[in-house]
């Protein structure tokens, strides 16, 4: 990932209501939801919600796909996984040991059968 996409990424997720669709989006990979549960969950209106999907969409963190006359939204968990690394690359300098507690941080999540919260 280069400093556009990362920033892009970034601005994207850097509103209260895209945070929570993406974070929603995330705990049902690889399901996904429709529009409307998606609005229903955060309780806003759908057109309100077609627009932030459209942000993230365009900021490569979500994926729509039709599936007769709903689309069902995904999160893009490639596009977290670079936007991380590129976040850490340079973690600490190179420094292992630095690094060692932020790495077993994100672990957990994970490990088979654990749910994040």
């Amino acid at each position: 990932m280069d400093s556009i996409k990362a920033i892009a990424a970034l601005a994207a997720l850097a509103q209260g209501t895209r945070l929570e669709t993406f974070r929603l989006l995330v705990k049902h990979e690889p399901d996904g939801l429709p529009v409307g549960e998606l609005a229903a969950a955060i309780d806003i209106p759908q057109n309100t919600m077609s627009a932030h999907l459209k942000t993230l969409s365009q900021a490569g963190l979500l994926s729509g796909e039709r599936h007769s006359r709903s689309i069902i939204y995904r999160a893009k968990l490639d596009t977290l996984r670079d936007l991380t690394l590129f976040l850490l690359k340079d973690c600490c300098g190179g420094s292992s040991e630095l690094c060692a507690p932020l790495i077993a941080e994100l672990t957990p999540c994970c490990e088979p059968g654990v749910r994040p919260s």
